[in-house]
């Protein structure tokens, strides 16, 4: 692992489940445990003595829940958010995507995923765990879709393509390959989508193109 490891705050109100993260989350994999909250009312005083490059935040806490704290850090222009969840949490899901965290993983997926989410999250890539995209994505596909508003319209069809395979969960990498560009002018791409689209991040622009069926007419 070459260059400067990924700085990391820990929030859970569990010291277990704390020192656990720190087990998977080492320096031989890139990454820094600066700092650790036992509940959300810690975290806007540890980002600001620790600056982490992302907080890993729990949904569950007794005092101020992982929701509010992402938005106290998301509204005051902190570093991204990756949100741990259990997978019968559809509620928190969509509560923590509309506080604006830029990633989600399972509490009981691999380290390996994790490791994997925190670097992605810290590049500014967003990160969705496989299980939380399929998860949300079922709900959109059963869902009906609601009319693609007028703001679609001003994308073009290289935008939409790129749409649609964030979507469908690539990576910029990925979408760089499938569409013969480099990853610079997939990174362009996006975020004019998301000034257009009036989206935050990766996770918002997921339910978006579901939501209104973006995805399933192409």
């Amino acid at each position: 692992m070459t260059g400067e490891p990924v700085t990391a705050l820990l929030v859970d109100d569990q010291e277990l489940v704390r020192s656990g993260l720190r087990r998977i989350l080492r320096r031989r994999d890139g990454i820094v445990v600066v700092g650790e909250c036992a509940d959300g009312d810690e975290v806007p005083d540890a980002v600001a003595q620790h600056r982490p490059d992302v907080v890993v935040m729990d949904l569950r806490m007794k005092r101020v829940n992982g929701i509010e704290a992402t938005r106290a850090v998301a509204g005051s222009g902190g570093p991204p958010v990756l949100a741990l969840t259990t997978f019968s949490d559809d509620e928190l899901l969509s509560g923590v995507l509309r506080a604006g965290a830029a990633g989600f993983v399972l509490k009981d997926s691999p380290a390996e995923e994790l490791i994997r989410a925190v670097h992605a999250v810290a590049r500014g890539d967003g990160y969705l765990d496989p299980a939380v995209t399929a998860r949300v994505l079922t709900t959109y596909r059963t869902a009906a879709a609601d009319p693609a508003p007028d703001a679609v319209s001003e994308l073009t069809p290289r935008e939409l393509d790129v749409l649609t395979l964030v979507a469908k969960g690539c990576s910029n990498s990925e979408i760089a390959a499938e569409l013969v560009i480099s990853g610079v002018t997939v990174k362009s791409h996006i975020g004019r989508i998301f000034g257009k689209l009036g989206l935050r991040d990766r996770p918002a622009a997921i339910v978006y193109a579901y939501r209104h069926g973006i995805v399933a007419t192409r």
